[in-house]
């Protein structure tokens, strides 16, 4: 297939290329990320592959379709940046990466609690300045607090596991599907406020719908334990980042590590090191010494890269041999909302 791959990284065209030599599809390459105004440089193509921060609804779905285009092909698992109903409309096959490496994200969540809570970067940032005082790097123990899982798919399993099991934490889930193997173990299915309301760390591994925009909120945060620790590594607009920044304010929240962020879109994935960043909000939160943020890096490992290419690829191939491909997304395959 003839394949118009946006929003494209170095890392991005390293391991597509590589596993493309299986496949043989003719890939070309675009930075600009797919909106309605950039779906004109598909025309010609038979599919565009995207990211979580390009913009396929309705109108832009609607010109690739005129131009062409069959197939869309996400590498990542996420799709609340795609119009589904809209591409079935216009009979366009749209595909995803269920399951890339679900270690990677797990990894990564168990890394930034770790860093957050026990100052990782303040204290190597004052190393690094010959500063060896240990004034304000107090943290807490993770043995014996509770931890509050909000999705128990498969990055949300192996969190919720590590803490429970490596790290002697109290494991409190949520989600509509409750997993019998974590329940084994001692992780206990909660509705989500009591989850919300009981846990002292709450970690979130759910996709972004309407039901779960704006999960932690002000209300939410209110009723939370005192210092409570936030991670998510999962969609950005999981939280109101404006009524965190008010709870981080009163002292209410103990500490938070992002990977994503809410509006990013317009930030993340760039080198803007030398640009004047206007997102007020977002300077505003890094202000907090006790709040850690990184650049929606979760996925970030050879291994993951690999599994993206490898999926992607594979699923395109299964499209134009005109069978349909195990890792297609429906209008109606939407997973509800934990």
């Amino acid at each position: 297939m003839r394949i118009a791959v946006f929003a494209t990284k170095a890392y991005d065209r390293r391991f597509l290329d590589l596993a493309n030599a299986e496949f043989g599809h003719d890939l070309s390459w675009f930075e600009a990320r797919l909106d309605e105004t950039t779906a004109p440089l598909a025309d010609g193509f038979d599919a565009v592959c995207v990211f979580v921060n390009d913009r396929l609804d309705a109108p832009a779905l609607t010109r690739l379709a005129q131009g062409g285009v069959r197939a869309v092909a996400l590498r990542c698992a996420g799709y609340n940046n795609v119009d589904l109903r809209a591409a079935e409309t216009l009979g366009l096959t749209v595909i995803r990466v269920p399951a890339y490496s679900p270690e990677a994200v797990a990894e990564f969540t168990l890394g930034l609690l770790l860093a957050m809570n026990r100052n990782i970067p303040r204290a190597s940032a004052r190393v690094r300045e010959n500063n060896f005082a240990l004034d304000g790097l107090i943290g807490r123990n993770l043995s014996g607090r509770t931890a509050g899982i909000v999705g128990t798919g498969r990055i949300g399993a192996l969190v919720a596991r590590a803490l429970k099991l490596g790290f002697g934490c109290e494991v409190l889930a949520h989600d509509v599907v409750e997993d019998p193997a974590l329940t084994e173990i001692g992780v206990r299915y909660v509705d989500r406020e009591t989850l919300l309301r009981q846990s002292d760390i709450i970690s979130l591994h759910c996709p972004l719908t309407p039901d779960t925009r704006h999960l932690i909120d002000g209300p939410t945060l209110a009723a939370a334990r005192p210092r409570v620790m936030i991670v998510n590594t999962s969609r950005g607009a999981l939280i109101d980042t404006q009524a965190l920044i008010d709870a981080l304010k009163s002292r209410r929240v103990g500490g938070v590590a992002l990977d994503v962020y809410e509006q990013e879109g317009d930030l993340f994935f760039e080198d803007l090191s030398n640009e004047i960043v206007q997102d007020d909000v977002f300077q505003r939160l890094l202000t907090f010494p006790n709040v850690l943020v990184t650049g929606h890096q979760a996925f970030l490992t050879e291994e993951a890269l690999t599994a993206i290419a490898v999926t992607t690829l594979s699923g395109l191939a299964e499209i134009e041999a005109g069978r349909i491909p195990a890792n297609r997304v429906t209008a109606d395959q939407i997973r509800p909302a934990p």
